[in-house]
């Protein structure tokens, strides 16, 4: 009467194999319900700029709308859109930089439905590093994405470069720019200091400015002013600076201003400026992108205490 039981369970093997064989699909995208979008990735030629080329972009392959049942819970948007991009940079110079890429995913009609910023840091002489960059959530109702482009590329020496977020240089101090502001005209760039060592440190004044072009050479026949009081009053009056001593985790800030006016002469485009916090620090080259049109002018305005 024991007999039937290998047939038993020879019969629950088989269906847990099936079963297992099921969830395998639904995980490689195979079909069904579950299951993934298909996508594939599209070989890139484009030549890029200076180095830095997308070689491939991945873009999911429509799928058909599902059919709706009758539900009161809204329809959640996508975490990401599948959508993303191979890159390579090769640094075809004779010292380790760290590159800054832009890359613009565009539609069919060149429109650019957004982009991303990537850092690659440290590529040394003569190497080439890859990597991927995905666009993320696309804006309901965009344009489908056909392909992606590097359309800026900006690089510094990597011993130069500003910190990674969450890394201390041996200073003890970070300092980077943002991204600035802009209103008829006027251009505002902040330059932040963050003690992010275990010691005190004290600066008083100015940050110190070399403004460097395209290949890194000093930009000459550029006034660099202390204030801004020259150039407009939108950014505030002029303050005299104070001496200000930042605890471990404090920030300070100060910043740049200029106009973009264009009159006669030559406009100066200043896209690295090399930044010491005070006599004696450590450089830092960031790329504020000092459009300086025909003023020749440039205001720093001094170290102030961050608001927490």
């Amino acid at each position: 009467m024991r007999r039937p039981a290998p047939l038993l369970l020879t019969a629950l093997a088989a269906a847990l194999l099936l079963s297992a064989c099921g969830t395998e699909r639904a995980d490689t995208g195979a079909g069904g319900p579950g299951s993934g979008t298909p996508s594939s990735a599209t070989e890139v030629t484009d030549p890029g700029i200076d180095g830095v080329r997308i070689t491939s972009v991945t873009i999911p392959s429509p799928s058909p709308s599902p059919e709706r049942s009758v539900s009161v819970v809204p329809d959640r948007l996508p975490a990401d859109s599948g959508i993303s991009a191979a890159y390579e940079v090769t640094n075809q110079g004779t010292e380790a930089m760290t590159y800054t890429i832009i890359v613009n995913f565009t539609n069919s009609a060149g429109e650019v439905m957004g982009n991303k910023r990537e850092t690659v840091r440290a590529v040394g002489a003569g190497k080439t590093v890859r990597g991927t960059v995905r666009l993320g959530v696309v804006a309901p109702g965009s344009s489908s994405v056909t392909r992606a482009a590097v359309s800026d590329v900006t690089k510094v020496p990597a011993d130069e470069a500003p910190a990674e977020a969450g890394d201390c240089p041996a200073s003890g101090v970070r300092v980077i720019a943002d991204q600035g502001d802009a209103a008829m005209g006027l251009r505002v760039v902040g330059l932040h200091l963050q003690n992010c060592g275990t010691r005190d440190y004290s600066v008083h004044g100015y940050p110190l400015l070399e403004l460097l072009d395209d290949n890194r050479e000093p930009v000459d026949g550029v006034q660099i002013l202390k204030g801004s009081g020259e150039i407009t009053t939108g950014a505030g009056p002029d303050e005299a600076p104070e001496p200000v001593t930042l605890k471990p985790g404090e920030t300070a800030r100060a910043s740049l201003v200029w106009r973009n006016t264009t009159q006669s002469g030559t406009a100066v485009n200043v896209p690295y400026v090399r930044v010491r916090a005070k006599e004696g620090a450590d450089p830092v080259v960031v790329t504020p992108g000092l459009d300086l049109g025909t003023t020749g002018k440039l205001g720093v305005r001094p170290w102030k205490r961050a608001a927490d």
